[in-house]
């Protein structure tokens, strides 16, 4: 059996970030994927009228007119039904997604469920949307180009997540190996600076590292290392983009005394050096 496909967006974006409109009457895409796949990003829709359904980890998922939704990178989803539904689609790297906006959205984990918008909030999303998918559109090679369409996602990330930390959406009934993985994963980002072990992670959660790593498998799909790998890159990135540090000094700030490894270990999971990807993300 093969692999469930995991998308990339950097194979189709190199801004980190990928918006559509999709209109009333609109057909699928012909290159549009409609198998069960992950994505390593995160998606959001806007429902501005229609309905459609998503299957995300063996959940359905209804959208109705006025519905904001995300899935998370690593989820298992594919669409079921699109009864004419038309409005928004943005995929966004995770580097652009600050650490406090991912707070809400991943504690949520597996289980979000569409945020219905007032008359206000749905407005707010179409001006701003209508203002980045122009902003987008425009020539990437233009001055302060990626500055521009990075703020105008960053303000529709503040007001998802805005959405989000007060929907008065019932909680499901997690599982344990749910309740773990995302305790795992609020540790992760606190601590991923200091701890890179499997074991580390297992020890502070009070369990073994087999029990973490079956438990992360079960809900994500994939292992304890990968998504320790997964946020240390994901700093890097940060650091590499927002700070003035060198990629020697971003090594140190992330644990590794020998910066030719980390540089290693950087261009083997992100196939690019350190520097080209500062130097492409800052054009």
């Amino acid at each position: 059996m093969k692999d469930i496909p995991v998308h990339l967006l950097k194979d189709r974006a190199t801004s980190g970030l990928e918006i559509d409109r999709f209109l009333e009457g609109d057909k699928p895409k012909e290159d549009e994927p409609r198998g069960a796949h992950r994505d390593d990003h995160y998606i959001f829709f806007v429902i501005e009228g229609g309905s459609a359904s998503l299957m995300i980890d063996f959940n359905e998922i209804e959208f109705q007119p006025a519905n904001l939704y995300y899935v998370l990178p690593g989820q298992v989803h594919h669409r079921i039904k699109n009864d004419g539904a038309y409005g928004w689609f943005i995929a966004v790297d995770t580097m652009l997604v600050p650490p406090a906006y991912r707070n809400i959205f991943e504690s949520e984990l597996l289980l979000q469920q569409p945020h219905c918008l007032s008359e206000v909030q749905m407005q707010q999303c179409k001006s701003l949307l209508n203002l980045l998918y122009e902003r987008y559109l425009e020539d990437e090679q233009g001055i302060f180009y990626l500055s521009i369409v990075h703020s105008l996602v960053q303000s529709f990330l503040g007001i998802a997540a805005g959405c989000f930390s007060d929907t008065g959406n019932p909680r499901l009934q997690m599982s344990r190996p749910l309740q773990l993985a995302q305790e795992f994963k609020k540790l992760l980002v606190a601590h991923v600076r200091t701890l890179k072990s499997p074991s580390a992670y297992a020890a502070k959660l009070n369990v073994s590292e087999t029990y973490l790593n079956e438990a992360l498998k079960k809900t994500t799909g994939l292992s304890v290392s990968y998504w320790i790998q997964q946020e240390i890159m994901l700093e890097a990135k940060r650091l590499l983009y927002y700070s003035q540090l060198n990629v020697k000094e971003i090594a140190h700030t992330l644990g590794y005394e020998d910066h030719a490894y980390f540089s290693r270990l950087f261009k083997k999971a992100e196939g690019i050096t350190p520097l080209a990807f500062r130097a492409d993300y800052r054009k």
